[in-house]
């Protein structure tokens, strides 16, 4: 690639601290790191917050590639290809001190940081007209300002980005047209004990991948993708009536995307379970109940843990009065609120919650306390996963040892953090990255049981 065709790439702060290796994502492009970046990573990597371990990670990434430049070198660029061991053209990384601009080139005035940066931009695409130059950055607001200022090319980090629409978002399952066999017709049919599987060609179910459930309009029909192997689909016939009466802890499905939810909860196969849905879809009710089942009925798991994003208090949690537990009580209501459910009828709801919290062993879990531990025999819940970023969910994931399964849930229309979209949040990178493998699987559940009046608030408001 010749230097005019390659672009030059102004990284804002918080691209580092969604991604620390980020640099490494421009290929042969070149890389401008603002000294303001560097020093807000400064201001960030002594707090206590998740958000600290990302900006040391940056840091120590950094420091890696200038560790023997000299400040010329520095200045002009280091080529990262060398850092990585890579093969072809080679893109320059390189830091620039935004702090004082030659006279009459600050368009920005005020010193704020995300200022500072933009001006360091509009400097170089002013100066450097042979190149391309693009500020990169998370922040919606500083997209904004810095095209308004001048601007041409403004982006968002989209390299961890798997899909452009959250439409295109995988949901687990795959409705057919009219009945299943109408649209099958005859196929090899082989039995295994108690379970039947058909053996049909892959073009008649195109774009289908492992564990994706199969129904069809005739309510006739339901499977599950067991492989897929030589052109062939090899799918376990689980029938729409059976998956519609699987039942957990007295808990039965509404429909039949909560019966799916339910064999994948309760199949000791599966690791990985991805819920995702409405608010009122039964993402937590199916959860919780499967973990009760799993651990005191059937004794498969040992404990139950459960967590969830813990942003406000990730600073204060330590220096409140009580336990762990009793610190994120407040923030996993939305458990507890369904262990009462579950026990509503009891003679004695307070008596059982406390039996049962007792003998499932459930223990609520801070994320910002989840590293450098290992969960054996657990049952994980990952509750309000829509929040975070998919290296937090990868620290989670990989806490997973020997005999434990993880449920992840969360709905990507209820995001709260100020950098993720549906597009960019950890749930819908997991949703992707996991669909082919043959230990999880992924359901969204369609329509809100939880009232009338939340169905309706869900579809008008």
């Amino acid at each position: 690639m010749d230097c005019d065709e390659r672009k030059l790439f102004v990284l804002d702060t918080n691209v580092l601290l969604h991604e620390p290796l980020s640099i490494y994502s421009f290929q042969e492009h070149d890389i401008v790191i603002p000294m303001t970046v560097l020093e807000e990573l400064d201001n960030i990597k002594d707090r206590q917050k998740d958000v600290s371990r990302e900006a040391r990670v940056a840091i120590r990434t950094l420091e890696d590639v200038f560790r023997d430049a000299t400040p010329e070198q520095i200045t002009s660029g280091i080529c990262l290809t060398e850092k990585t061991s890579g093969a072809g053209c080679c893109g320059l990384i390189s830091i620039f001190s935004d702090h004082h601009l030659p006279g009459g080139e600050e368009v920005f005035t005020s010193k704020e940081a995300d200022n500072r940066i933009i001006n360091l931009a509009l400097y170089l695409q002013k100066v450097r007209k042979d190149r391309e130059v693009v500020l990169v950055t998370k922040d919606i607001n500083m997209r904004l300002k810095a095209k308004g200022a001048g601007l041409e090319k403004v982006e968002d980090y989209r390299t961890d980005q798997l899909i452009d629409d959250i439409r295109l978002l995988a949901k687990g399952f795959q409705k057919i047209d009219g009945a299943f066999w109408d649209k099958v017709g005859q196929c090899e049919t082989v039995s295994y004990g108690r379970d039947v599987n058909h053996q049909i060609d892959d073009t008649i179910l195109p774009g289908t991948h492992i564990n994706q459930y199969l129904i069809d309009e005739a309510q006739t029909f339901a499977g599950r993708v067991q492989k897929h192997e030589d052109g062939k689909l090899f799918i376990k016939d689980i029938g729409y009536d059976r998956l519609m009466n699987r039942h957990a802890w007295g808990v039965h499905p509404k429909n039949i995307y909560q019966g799916m939810a339910l064999d994948a909860l309760l199949d000791p196969t599966i690791d990985l379970v991805i819920l995702t849905g409405p608010a009122g879809c039964g993402k937590t009710l199916l959860a919780v109940a499967a973990a009760l089942e799993l651990v005191i009925e059937r004794g498969i798991y040992e404990r139950i843990i459960v967590t969830r994003n813990t942003p406000e208090i990730a600073e204060s949690i330590g220096f409140l009065p009580g336990t762990e537990e009793e610190k994120m009580l407040p923030w996993l209501a939305a458990v507890t609120d369904t262990l009462e459910v579950l026990h509503k009828h009891d003679e004695s709801r307070e008596t059982s919650l406390q039996y049962i919290m007792e003998k499932a062993n459930i223990q609520f879990k801070s994320v910002n306390f989840m590293r450098g531990r290992s969960f054996q025999n657990t049952f994980v819940l990952l509750d309000e996963c829509q929040n975070l970023t998919a290296s937090q969910l990868k620290t989670i994931i990989t806490r997973c040892g020997e005999g434990t399964k993880i449920v992840c849930s969360g709905n990507l229309a209820q995001i709260d953090s100020n950098y993720l979209t549906p597009v960019t949040s950890g749930l819908t990178y997991i949703v992707e990255r996991f669909k082919d493998f043959e230990g999880s699987a992924n359901i969204f559940l369609n329509g809100v049981i939880r009232s009338r009046l939340a169905s309706f608030a869900e579809e008008n408001l």
